[in-house]
């Protein structure tokens, strides 16, 4: 899997279908095929990323 963010290979497991950028520090959710994109904010919640990627930057092949 390549973050769709930074094309960085250098992704970790965080959760169940959750993942973490290494390279540019986002975390990537995977649901039914589809890359979800946050950012870790300051104070620990998340914002949508998703709205700067095309959708077929965004689908994985499982």
């Amino acid at each position: 899997m390549k973050c769709p963010n930074c094309k960085s290979k250098d992704i970790g497991k965080i959760g169940v279908n959750q993942y973490y950028c290494w390279s540019c520090f986002i975390e990537l959710s995977i649901l039914q095929g589809q890359i979800y994109t946050h950012q870790v904010e300051e104070d620990g919640t998340l914002s949508s990323l998703d709205d700067l990627f095309e959708d077929d930057d965004r689908t994985i092949s499982m």
